[in-house]
């Protein structure tokens, strides 16, 4: 049944204390995000009972709804009952007393409200490399011939000019003017600059103003534009004071590049990258001494970490990690148990429950889950609302993400995997990794199938209209076992 949007998005918008109350709202690929300006008023019982709402997650003045696979419509919906000409992309500075708890949750925001945006160009550029690889492997094309050529070319366009991707993003987050924060990247990737970069790494000596520049290699990164325009953002309120009105239209431009270029250049760009490079070498160091048992790990980690949010603080790593070595070992290979595991888990909800409109929610999270690796639905639909289904799919998880392990798969792209995109962990020189990628993913599905048929769950009642009173009744199934326990009897 199609769902009523307007409804449910005014639904929404009401529970969470009107339209006065939001500051701002974005969606990723399943959630409304809202920063509000007052947490304390949001109904969450009214929020968590609408219908087409799966879950909500609050964190600070942020409330997350979970829409599931039709968010961007319940998005566009939302945003016709805010006041016109509302910053939809926007957040409001927090005036709050700053501590280390804030500060952990500003910079997972600001990577989460910056690199979401981004993701559908890098999942898309990914994916069309792997079909040139795909492509020359097969022997479709001759070696270096143009057509392949231009698909790579296509392919690694979002990856090349990352940086400036992320400072156009990170300007809407960082609410600065996004064409200086676009040229300030630029400059990052400017063929001159690249060039000057290249003669520096070989130990000639390049300096600006007497200021020695450290060789880097800025394509292909998120850090350095990331927190360059979070700096950006201050220095133009800056600039804006101290020049004059007569002037503003030529000189507070100007100003902002000579200031804000060179800190990039000297100081930003560099700290960006050795950030960067210690979050990626901390992750990869515990994958080098854990191997197969840290892909186990974050196969049963990763529903939790979507949970919370968490599983965002690793785009940043994967992105660069595919865009230097071409391939991601350790959180896409655990992913692939993660969102299997879910879709399994709610077919079995779906065979087992009476509730028809619980089994309509679970296939549809399953189809989800394993055709298209999008795990939300299952996971606030289904696992997380019945609990024990949870449990069977962390035990998954884990045996899956450590098989995954064991056979060494690797990810070409940060596609969500599932069934469509099962192709991204596919190895020219090694042709048994489509064998590992199928038996991983069906094993995914078998064993959180059957676990979460051995566990049980409460069923959800049904809730029926009475002919003569006009009342609402229940009808449950025998309570109060699990469904598991009840099916036992029946034998």
């Amino acid at each position: 049944m199609a769902k009523n949007f307007a409804a449910i998005s005014r639904s929404i918008v009401d529970a969470i204390g009107g339209a006065d109350n939001v500051v701002a709202v974005t969606h990723c690929m399943t959630r409304l995000r809202f920063v509000l300006n007052d947490e304390s008023v949001v109904d969450a019982a009214a929020l968590k009972s609408i219908t087409g709402v799966m879950g909500v997650v609050r964190n600070e003045k942020q409330c997350q709804v979970i829409i599931g696979n039709n968010v961007s419509q319940a998005y566009a919906e939302v945003l016709k009952l805010l006041p016109e000409g509302f910053a939809a992309a926007s957040d409001a500075p927090a005036k709050n007393k700053i501590t280390l708890k804030r500060i952990g949750a500003g910079i997972l925001d600001a990577l989460i409200g910056t690199m979401s945006p981004l993701i559908p160009a890098i999942i898309g550029g990914s994916m069309v490399k792997l079909l040139a690889m795909i492509l020359d492997m097969t022997g479709v094309f001759e070696k270096g011939a143009s057509t392949l050529v231009i698909l790579n070319t296509i392919g690694d366009g979002a990856f090349f000019f990352l940086p400036v991707m992320v400072a156009a993003s990170a300007a809407v987050k960082f609410k600065t003017n996004m064409s200086l924060a676009i040229a300030i990247a630029g400059i990052l990737v400017h063929p001159a600059f690249i060039d000057l970069m290249a003669k520096a790494a070989q130990g000639q000596k390049v300096e600006f103003i007497g200021i020695s520049v450290t060789a880097v290699k800025y394509t292909y990164t998120v850090i350095p534009a990331l927190c360059m325009t979070w700096l950006l953002s201050y220095i133009e309120k800056w600039v804006d004071r101290i020049t004059p009105v007569v002037t503003k239209n030529f000189l507070k431009p100007m100003l902002i590049m000579l200031i804000a270029a060179p800190i990039a250049i000297v100081l930003i760009g560099p700290l960006g990258i050795w950030i960067g490079t210690g979050i990626s070498a901390v992750v990869y160091t515990v994958h080098s001494y854990l191997g197969w048992l840290s892909v186990a790990i974050m196969g049963a980690a990763w529903p939790l970490l979507v949970m919370t949010g968490m599983h965002r603080v690793f785009t940043p790593t994967i992105i660069q990690t595919i865009a230097e070595t071409g391939k991601e070992g350790m959180v896409m290979p655990s992913e692939i148990g993660a969102n299997l595991s879910l879709g399994g888990s709610s077919l079995a909800v779906a065979w087992r429950t009476k509730n028809p409109e619980l089994r309509q929610t679970a296939l549809a999270a399953a189809a989800s889950a394993i055709v298209a690796g999008i795990s939300e639905p299952a996971l606030y639909g289904v696992a997380l609302r019945l609990k024990r289904p949870l449990i069977a799919c962390l035990i998954s998880g884990f045996i899956c993400g450590g098989i995954a392990g064991l056979g060494g798969l690797a990810s070409h792209s940060m596609a969500s995997p599932g069934l469509f995109t099962s192709v991204q962990f596919f190895d020219p020189s090694n042709p048994m990794t489509l064998v590992w990628v199928a038996g991983v993913m069906i094993l995914a599905v078998v064993l959180s199938f059957v676990i979460t048929l051995l566990l049980g769950f409460e069923d959800i009642p049904v809730e029926t209209v009475t002919p003569k009173e006009g009342k609402t009744a229940e009808i449950t199934t025998p309570a109060p076992l699990p469904v598991a326990a009840d099916a036992a009897r029946s034998h």
